[in-house]
């Protein structure tokens, strides 16, 4: 009897291209409800948290499972403080890896495989260990972008200070010099709404990686790998070189037909889930307004007028801003420079991945999907060698 052909599978089931909609395990780490405009960690709202909690709140909240209170934030932040300082095997190779590296976030992958050396697969380890090892990455991560960007412009890393909340900490290893409060405040929301956002391709790519039981810098070097894809990292620039090319108002609408007659996407614009206002883009609106200026003054008449002609354009498409355009702006106006704009989002979100690998290894099973085979029907026989000349006596 011969093999059941591939299409004719009955173990199989359809599901549609890129898995959407398709719920692939339970998490309790949170949602996005992409109908409703609305995302949260674990019980809260995450557009509340950034507006009244730190990025280590939210921290403790993902891996600990509980808002801390004021000893709880205080342990905390003394555990995770000293974690900051890289090793001086690290510290080392850093200037040769920024020489090789075309990214501070293509330097991170290199970096994290050497902190990650003599790092033992998760499979042996217990809960406390894992916390442990993922907690050591989520620190470093910060202070390897940093120095990996000043490397990269001759200029020497800044050490980080352990009196400093993340935020606070990532802008002054950046600068080298003391940041502004209200600064520190709207990178503050930025990172923590951008911690975690459901099962997108860099957190998936990170939960698969942690099922195979493979150590926590597998698993984050794994995520970047993702996130380094345009189709997931990468907008904020994208989306300020676009108000850049503007320039003014008054030429919004035929640069955006422009755009549309060629094909391009209006990046900024438009996101896979939600379909109606991303909430973070809502959240970081609010955020530039407060720091104030011309370019938020652009944004938001920019925004105001491609929504508008999305909506002619694209009738029922539901092409609103996402988390990049306004993130883009955010940073611009707090200094942070456009090449560290994807690795500032890799800063916050590293701690997401590390609390999904987390959960995945608590579940002790391999994910392992399998493909619908499409190709010529087997078996058939496989055809004998031709000869194309003359036999040689080796």
């Amino acid at each position: 009897m011969s093999p059941t052909a591939a299409n004719e599978r009955p173990d199989l089931i359809t599901v549609p291209p890129g898995l959407a909609g398709v719920a692939v395990t339970d998490t309790a780490l949170g949602d996005v409800r992409g109908r409703e405009g609305f995302y949260h960690y674990r019980q809260y709202s995450a557009v509340e948290l950034a507006e009244r909690r730190t990025v280590e709140d939210v921290w403790h909240l993902l891996f600990e499972g509980e808002l801390p209170d004021s000893q709880q934030r205080d342990a905390f932040l003394a555990t995770v403080a000293p974690l900051r300082h890289l090793q001086e095997d690290v510290r080392a190779v850093l200037p040769a890896i920024a020489r090789a590296s075309a990214t501070p976030l293509e330097g991170l992958r290199t970096a994290l495989s050497l902190v990650g050396s003599g790092m033992r697969p998760w499979w042996d380890l217990d809960e406390t260990a894992r916390r442990r090892d993922a907690l050591l990455i989520c620190a470093q991560v910060p202070t390897l972008l940093s120095a990996l960007h000043r490397l990269a412009h001759g200029q020497e890393p800044v050490e980080p200070r352990d009196d400093l909340p993340f935020a606070a900490n990532y802008l002054y290893m950046l600068s080298g010099s003391e940041p502004e409060p209200r600064h520190v405040r709207a990178v503050q929301r930025y990172l923590v709404c951008t911690i975690d956002h459901g099962f997108n391709a860099s957190t998936f790519t990170a939960r698969v990686i942690a099922s195979t039981g493979a150590d926590i810098a597998a698993c984050v070097i794994g995520a970047i790998g993702a996130l380094s894809g345009p189709l997931h990292g990468g907008a904020p620039s994208r989306a300020l070189e676009a108000l850049d090319a503007i320039g003014t108002p008054d030429r919004v609408e035929a640069w955006v037909r422009e755009r549309l007659a060629a094909g391009d996407r209006i990046m900024g614009f438009g996101h896979a889930v939600y379909r109606t206002e991303d909430p973070r883009s809502r959240l970081l609106r609010t955020t530039a307004q407060e720091l104030g200026g011309e370019r938020v003054e652009l944004a938001v008449e920019v925004e105001r007028r491609v929504v508008e002609l999305l909506a002619e354009l694209k009738p029922g498409r539901e092409l609103r801003t996402n988390v990049e355009y306004y993130a883009g702006v955010v940073m611009e106006q707090c200094g942070i420079p456009r090449p560290m704009f994807t690795p500032t989002f890799t800063s916050s979100r590293v701690i997401g991945w590390c609390a999904h690998a987390l959960e995945q290894a608590r579940e002790r099973k391999i994910i392992r999907p399998a493909a619908r085979y499409v190709g010529p029907p087997p078996p058939q026989p496989v055809p004998p060698l031709e000869e194309t000349g003359a036999a040689t006596d080796v």
